[in-house]
């Protein structure tokens, strides 16, 4: 055999037995000896199987041990890439065996692991958040509204990275009637699906010319001071564009493609859509009184808008060809506030701040198929990647619940900060954060 054929790397943990593969199987800790091929399919294969080891050392809950058990079948599918007629091919189905058998062994972890959530840091500091979002690359901005006009960066490491003020020069970004410096009220973020760009929303401007601002009890015909979107490259932290959108512009979603963002606002009772690639708004859509949550499904071809004033929620066709025509899901329940749709986007979930429920929605019929009860004021929520868990902050109850997305049963529910009220999820860290109005950010380790 040609020795360029295969290359053997011996890899100290896989040889081990990697830690608790290892426990589990003692005789064959000897067998253990991985060979990686110049194949490109073998060692990519490999280098994923010694990410599953990794994250096996640390997990301890069931989120946790659902990734190991992820990273071991994306092993497994790397291996059965490997041709037939490759010198590595036997070895390549000897792997798949193992990692077949390390693959059940973290699939039962999953199952008997704990879920529930632990607090493992509470910071402090000049903030009053009225969000927090992550990047899903590790940044976390949190939107401190018109009490500290900023918006504070955080890493994974819980670290202030900078501290963004709200103040802008209009004019300097083509808004010429606005001249001076002018400032925000950071309320809410989304951010591109390559996290390159932060999509904030101020509640108002604050300045010459804005004489009329919103407030939360409003209505179009009193003509409120329209507001602007802040989009903010995440690599500098420097605003690079300010797009004009409605009066109290609140929540912000951006659609998977990065095609559309998405700004509901509140008191012009409509919802700006923003084209990414030229930042400018394109269409704004009369939904109704006090539009709020947005969710965007993964093909991005419909976004959901909850109507808080109502019990329904619009549903925008994306799609180039129907012009944005908006339809509707009724009688969903009081005060739909927050949207999440499940990552196969087969069903939506609101919270119903009027009734305080969480519902559960069935696309495939567009009808309520359950509702639980998590608290007093339920707002914002966040679902987890795999779709297993919806976390909840309750506002008035000073709580987060986590809810099974299967049966909607409230699994724990675990004293918070005053006034709960932004929540967000990091996949890699299987941590959840919540935003305290009173001031503070509070991480749970999930």
């Amino acid at each position: 055999m040609n020795r360029n054929i295969l290359l053997v790397l011996a890899v100290p943990t896989l040889i081990a037995g990697v830690y608790f593969f290892s426990r589990q199987n003692p005789q064959n800790q000897d067998n253990h000896s991985p060979v990686i091929s110049e194949s490109k399919q073998l060692k990519t294969a490999t280098n994923q199987a010694i990410l599953a080891v990794e994250l096996g050392k640390s997990a301890k809950t069931k989120n946790q041990w659902s990734t190991v058990a992820q990273s071991w079948e994306t092993a497994i599918a790397q291996m059965k890439t490997v041709p037939a007629d490759s010198a590595a091919y036997d070895l390549a189905q000897s792997k798949i065996i193992e990692y077949q058998g390390y693959l059940e062994i973290a699939r039962a972890k999953q199952k008997t692991a704990s879920s529930t959530m632990t607090l493992v840091k509470t910071i402090h500091g000049n903030i009053s958040p009225k969000s927090v979002v992550h990047s899903g690359n590790g940044l976390f901005f949190a939107q401190n509204m018109m009490y500290n006009h900023t918006i504070t960066v955080y890493d994974r490491a819980f670290k202030l990275v900078k501290t963004i003020p709200d103040r802008v020069n209009l004019s300097d970004y083509g808004h010429q009637e606005f001249q001076g410096t002018y400032q925000g009220s950071p309320v809410e973020a989304s951010f591109s699906h390559d996290g390159k760009y932060a999509w904030v929303s101020n509640y108002q401007m604050y300045g010459t010319g804005f004489n009329r601002p919103g407030s939360d009890v409003c209505h179009p015909s009193e003509n409120y001071d329209s507001s602007y979107l802040y989009r903010i490259n995440t690599d500098t932290l420097e605003k690079e564009q300010v797009i004009g959108v409605g009066s109290v512009p609140k929540f912000t979603a951006t659609s998977p493609d990065n095609r559309f963002v998405l700004v509901s606002n509140w008191c012009s009772y409509d919802v700006s859509i923003i084209d990414t690639q030229t930042n400018q708004e394109i269409k704004r859509l009369k939904l109704g009184r006090y539009p709020r949550g947005i969710a965007i499904d993964a093909k991005s071809e419909k976004a959901y808008v909850a109507i808080m004033g109502s019990t329904d929620i619009a549903v925008i066709s994306l799609k180039e060809s129907q012009d944005f025509a908006v339809s509707w899901l009724r009688n969903i329940g009081v005060s739909p506030r927050h949207l999440n749709i499940a990552p196969t986007s087969n069903y939506l979930y609101t919270s119903l701040n009027g009734e305080g429920n969480i519902a559960k929605i069935a696309l495939s019929t567009n009808k309520v198929v359950s509702k639980v009860r998590t608290g007093n004021a339920p707002r914002s929520m966040v679902i987890s990647n795999n779709g297993e868990f919806l976390y909840v902050v309750n506002y008035r109850s000073n709580t987060v619940s986590q809810v099974r997305t299967s049966d909607m049963k409230v699994m724990q529910s675990v004293k918070t900060g005053a006034n709960p009220i932004g929540i967000t999820y990091d996949s890699k860290t299987h941590q959840v954060w919540v935003a305290c109005y009173s001031g503070s950010l509070m991480v749970f380790q999930v």
